[in-house]
């Protein structure tokens, strides 16, 4: 560690396995004018981060924000920071950023594939092959269904590009629908409005914050509206769903199937009975992994420090979450 604050503090949390040595390595090679350090340990970022005024992590324990005497930015390493201390940050006047953008394409693409996993059958195709039975089953197209995306941030935005040469009409859900979006409509969380989509929905794609709006917000009254030909795709966050409800609609073949790559309780109980359906596809909140997180986590948090370098505190930088 070096004996001055560093321009940029590495904190020691990494995130899908991969060493954050790698994210270290990746914000010096984009501000080679610049001291970047890493703690390993939790003695080095209690010493270190006495006198940062620019650090990055996945995490901030409130005890380790208060040794940080001079913190004034803080860029979180995740899209969420539903996690952090945000009153603590806010009585401090720190500045929080966070990954907004880095998921686009990782997640995007999962999603594209969970449709098409259910869209031509997969989990059949995948079934029999183990059976070592070659028996035809029924599949269906994309073109012509009806996405319905809820959330039109980066990682809905991204969704509905990369639907676009599917040939799909596409719905997107977010709370100020006046903005517009990707979508051939946008509306907002009116019930009305929300239930008429729902009822033309063929896929739903949950891409939202969980906010008091949003938790809840599929649950047993929406999952009947949705109609049995209907596919949840949830890379959302687990309690965006009523659980219940969900395993209630499956057992009554309310719905098609199911994609969920977050859930409610999660990590998911080995004696859930989602585990059990051969209709829904788990994957352990993997969606959002890809070899490219630190590098695209980098670009963001290099240019936030050059704009912190010209302007200080006041400084206009991206993806503010506080203040």
């Amino acid at each position: 560690m070096s004996d001055d604050a560093p321009d940029v503090l590495v904190l020691r949390t990494g995130t899908h396995g991969t060493p954050i040595e790698q994210y270290a390595d990746a914000i010096r090679d984009r501000l080679p004018d610049h001291t970047v350090d890493l703690a390993r340990t939790p003695a080095e970022e209690r010493e270190a981060i006495e006198n940062a005024r620019f650090v990055t992590g996945m995490t901030l324990e409130e005890e380790l924000l208060a040794a940080a005497d001079s913190l004034d930015v803080f860029a979180c390493a995740y899209a969420g920071t539903g996690h952090l201390p945000l009153a603590a940050l806010e009585d401090r006047g720190v500045t929080v950023t966070n990954a907004s953008g880095v998921h686009g394409p990782n997640i995007g693409e999962h999603v594209v594939g969970a449709i098409l996993h259910f869209t031509r059958r997969f989990h059949v195709g995948e079934r029999r092959q183990r059976r070592r039975e070659w028996r035809h089953y029924k599949a269906t197209e994309l073109q012509g269904s009806t996405v319905t995306v809820v959330g039109l941030g980066a990682i809905g935005q991204a969704v509905c590009t990369r639907l676009e040469p599917f040939g799909v009409d596409t719905i997107g859900v977010r709370y100020t629908p006046e903005k517009g979006g990707p979508t051939d409509e946008v509306i907002g969380f009116d019930d009305a409005a929300f239930d008429d989509a729902l009822a033309r929905t063929d896929y739903l794609v949950l891409a939202c914050p969980l906010t008091e709006t949003t938790r809840g917000l599929i649950d047993r009254e929406a999952l009947v509206t949705m109609g049995p030909e209907s596919v949840l795709v949830n890379i959302a966050r687990g309690p965006v769903v009523d659980t219940d409800a969900l395993v209630a609609a499956l057992r009554s073949n309310r719905i098609r199937g199911a994609s969920l790559d977050v859930t409610d309780p999660e990590p998911l109980p080995e004696e859930h009975p989602l585990w059990t359906f051969e209709n829904v596809q788990i994957t352990p909140h993997n969606a959002g992994h890809t070899p490219e997180y630190y590098d695209r986590l980098a670009d963001i948090v290099a240019e936030n420090r050059r704009r912190f370098d010209e302007s200080g505190p006041d400084a206009a930088l991206e993806n503010v979450v506080l203040p």
